[in-house]
């Protein structure tokens, strides 16, 4: 390497054709190579101007000594928020007789971003090339689990015993669907569960409410039994919903259904077992063609997919089940059906109004629609239900898990918790073991980063629903054993700055706590919380090591424990005195068994005590 002021030779001037590690490169399309300095020593290159940000890659400058050496330096990626450039340092192994050589690619903005989005999806996938036969052989006996588990309480679970072994099982919120059942009678199951949660004073386990929503349904029928419809037979479909259809003519729910689809559309009828093309339009329903033959019986949910349904996201059905139940019963989080846009998440916080205001809102993404105002009801939600079912209804099948990568992406990088949902162990409804390509589909939903995963009928009509629950923990243990979240942490910290420019005061302090946990091996990271938007932001960057939260409040710890991911929260009678508060939880860690005496501990709270929205405190403490 050329010394401290030493004349290059001029061979060795100017920018040359660039050898990469392993690959000739080039610049890409929309990259200028530029020189960014003649002196190739170290110090000069240390010395680069601050526009250095960027992704630093290690290159080597092609040469005959190199190219008979086979002892090539790695290269290095080093994402850096907010960076446009991209800068390499050329370098070279003692001996090779190559000088170094310096220059700087300049990108323009969208090929950074999208190397921040490469980066982000790519970050668990880096981690997952070290898996070894030891680690697929491991014991995950006595590991604790980060994702979180919903469970649909139904006829199979809603036993007081059958509850309990939902809880000592894994589930962390208890789904009531109103699709089903009335206040009655979701009214004892919830009394049973709090009965069965009192004599397990530890356990914080959400409750969630599932909206009913808007739905379309096919009429009754003359025979009260059920039609053959045959492949190529003409279909009628009335919205005169009196009518009692047959195998020629069939009412619908739905009276703008001649408005909403087009000649040559299609409409799904029971879940898609029948397949109808739209071939004309009357005033007052449709002409159909069938493509395949089904059975349907009465009551048959229809799907249009691709149309604007112009039906209220909160039917009055909903609005009484809100009002009426979940307000007078004390819910955690509300589920609400078919979302479509941000207007929606407004007009459900007007219903809930001020007794409401504590409740969470988690928008099912269920239409193509709700996709196309994603970015819009994320904005606005408190977070995100992947609803795969009437999802892969309205787009094509195929499609769904780009669907789910790109929310699940995304809510990760707001902070949104995030639910995946639907067939996740469908076949365990009626067998003891799942099938291979379900323990995958689950696994590929944590590594997607998933806050949450839930279980349906497997749960409420199932044979086997506390095995279900069982059978997911583990998977989703094994998932997260492939995540390295030193680099997922990056990854995260990175895309949030590239998609919003900066941070507020909170999540930066979050962000912090979590990197200082990293560089400094702690052990556990406390959160001392009112609202919970603290352990929320805690969770959002992934840390590897537990997250105890400390709260007051009851429905805090509920909401805590129950959506964000690897969070393990307890109630506090009082969050005044927080020297006092913070000792009681290195206590507590001690009997989790994760941390021990010497142990370092990151501490979150604020500088005023018991105060909403105050965390601006962050202490490392040493375990006694």
């Amino acid at each position: 390497m050329a010394k401290k002021g030493e004349q290059l030779t001029e061979d060795h001037q100017g920018p040359r054709h660039i050898l990469a590690e392993r690959a000739m490169s080039t610049p890409e399309e929309g990259m200028q190579a530029t020189p960014l300095m003649d002196a190739a020593d170290e110090s000069a290159c240390t010395a680069a101007p601050p526009a250095s940000k960027g992704v630093v890659v290690f290159f080597t400058r092609k040469s005959t000594s190199l190219a008979a050496d086979s002892s090539r330096l790695p290269t290095r990626w080093n994402l850096r928020p907010g960076s446009k450039q991209l800068h390499c340092k050329l370098m070279r192994r003692p001996g090779l007789g190559a000088e170094a050589t310096t220059c700087c690619f300049h990108r323009r903005n969208h090929h950074h971003q999208h190397a921040s989005k490469r980066a982000m999806s790519g970050a668990l996938g880096l981690s997952q090339q070290g898996v070894e036969l030891e680690s697929i052989m491991r014991s995950v006996e006595g590991v604790e689990r980060k994702t979180r588990i919903v469970c649909t309480l139904g006829p199979s679970c809603w036993s007081e015993e059958g509850l309990g072994e939902l809880i000592d099982a894994g589930m962390n919120v208890a789904r009531f669907n109103f699709s089903h059942g009335d206040h009655t009678s979701h009214a004892e199951t919830l009394n049973r569960l709090r009965a069965v949660l009192a004599t397990r004073p530890h356990k914080n386990i959400a409750i969630m409410l599932d909206t009913k929503g808007p739905e379309i349904r096919t009429g009754f029928l003359a025979n009260k039994d059920k039609v053959t419809i045959k492949k190529g037979s003409t279909l009628e479909l009335t919205t005169d919903y009196e009518f009692l259809g047959d195998e020629t003519k069939i009412a619908c729910s739905y009276p703008e259904l001649p408005q909403s689809v087009k000649v040559g559309g299609s409409i799904l009828v029971a879940d898609g077992s029948l397949v109808l093309t739209v071939t004309e339009i009357k005033e007052d329903g449709v002409v159909t063609q069938a493509n395949n033959t089904a059975t349907l019986g009465e009551r048959k949910n229809m799907n249009l997919p691709g149309c604007k349904v112009m039906l209220p996201t909160l039917t009055e059905k909903d609005e009484d089940d809100l009002v009426n139940f979940g307000l007078v019963h004390g819910i955690d989080y509300i589920a609400a059906s078919f979302v479509r846009t941000g207007q929606d998440i407004d007009n459900i916080r007007e219903v809930l109004g001020p007794r409401g205001r504590s409740i969470k809102i988690i928008a099912k993404i269920e239409s193509q629609e709700g996709l196309e105002n994603f970015d819009e009801i994320l904005a606005k939600t408190d977070g995100i239900m992947v609803a795969r079912g009437d999802l892969g209804m309205e787009i094509p099948p195929e499609k769904v898990f780009l669907a789910q990568k790109m929310m699940i992406r995304k809510a990760n990088i707001a902070g949104k918790p995030v639910v995946t949902a639907t067939q996740m162990l469908e076949s365990m409804i009626k067998a003891p073991r799942p099938t291979r390509a379900e323990c995958t589909d689950v696994a590929n939903a944590v590594l997607d980063g998933t806050d949450a995963v839930m279980l349906s009928g497997e749960t409420a009509n199932g044979d086997y629903p506390t095995e279900a629950v069982s059978m997911m923990s583990k998977i989703c243990v094994q998932a997260e054993g492939a995540i390295h979240y030193n680099e997922l942490y990056q990854a995260l910290h990175n895309s949030v700055l590239d998609t919003y420019g900066q941070m507020d005061t909170q999540e930066a302090i979050t962000s912090s706590a979590v990197k200082t946990a990293i560089d400094i091996n702690a052990k556990m990271i406390v959160v001392l919380t009112e609202s919970g938007n603290t352990a929320r932001l805690v969770s959002k960057f992934r840390p590897s090591m537990p997250v105890l939260v400390l709260t007051a409040l009851g429905g805090t710890a509920r909401q805590a424990e129950g959506f964000y991911k690897g969070v393990t929260a307890r109630c506090m009678g009082s969050m005044i005195g927080t020297d006092s508060i913070l000792f009681r939880a290195t206590d507590l860690g001690k009997q989790f068994g994760w941390v021990k005496s010497g142990d370092n501990v990151v501490a979150l709270h604020g500088m005023v005590e018991a105060r909403s929205g105050s965390t601006n405190m962050l202490k490392v403490l040493t375990v006694e």
